[in-house]
């Protein structure tokens, strides 16, 4: 029998045919008979871990969308372990959903491949919806956070801020898709966005950390 790693390998080495796919030409490229191709395999393989396209397709989305999270989670376990307030980690963090390298844009095309399926598939939807929720919460937890080491003023409402931080970064991301070298405010977008960032959470963040103190 094979080993319980055998079968993960495959649908990983899977997953990541699909994100090529996509990334390069779309949701419609990734078939089974072109994921069996890109993996070196069988069709008959590809479908006996995957019986249907739908859940080929959401496997790879959503095995996509935790290794982001994975990053994400490194940065922010590196910056306590530094000690850095939590404004400095969010500064760190948020940028890495911007598609400001290939590895990066091809994530973001995949993202938004899924993001118009979701507009008629519930399951792709669904997905999309959890992975947001998980974005707002950390920046919701972070903001919390924030008022027990005085960073963030005790008023502040923790979900509010994080919804609008999430949807400024997903904007962001958006436009330095499309045009990262436009100029704005005499720089490119790419270095405009990050003085962006910085005020907003210079906004919701204007204290100064006293945990590690």
């Amino acid at each position: 029998m094979p080993r319980t790693a055998d079968h993960d390998l495959r649908r990983a080495q899977m997953a990541q045919a699909v994100r090529r796919l996509v990334a390069h030409d779309g949701l419609d490229a990734a078939t089974v008979a072109a994921v069996a191709r890109e993996v070196g395999c069988s069709v008959g393989l590809v479908q006996h871990y995957f019986p249907s396209k739908d859940e080929l397709l959401l496997f790879a989305y959503e095995r996509m969308q935790a290794a982001q999270l994975d990053r994400v989670g490194r940065l922010i376990a590196a910056g306590e372990a530094d000690q850095q307030p939590i404004r400095a980690i969010l500064l760190r963090c948020m940028p890495e959903l911007w598609p400001l390298d290939e590895d990066r844009r091809g994530e973001y095309r995949v993202d938004r491949a899924f993001h118009a399926r979701a507009l008629d598939n519930p399951t792709v939807a669904q997905a999309a919806g959890r992975a947001a929720a998980v974005v707002r919460g950390e920046i919701a937890r972070a903001v919390t956070n924030g008022k027990e080491c005085g960073e963030v003023e005790s008023g502040t409402d923790a979900e509010l801020a994080a919804a609008e931080l999430a949807a400024l970064v997903a904007g962001l991301a958006d436009d330095l898709y499309r045009e990262p070298d436009r100029p704005v405010g005499g720089v490119p977008l790419r270095e405009a966005a990050t003085a962006i960032l910085t005020a907003r959470l210079a906004h919701h963040f204007p204290g100064t950390c006293r945990h590690y103190r």
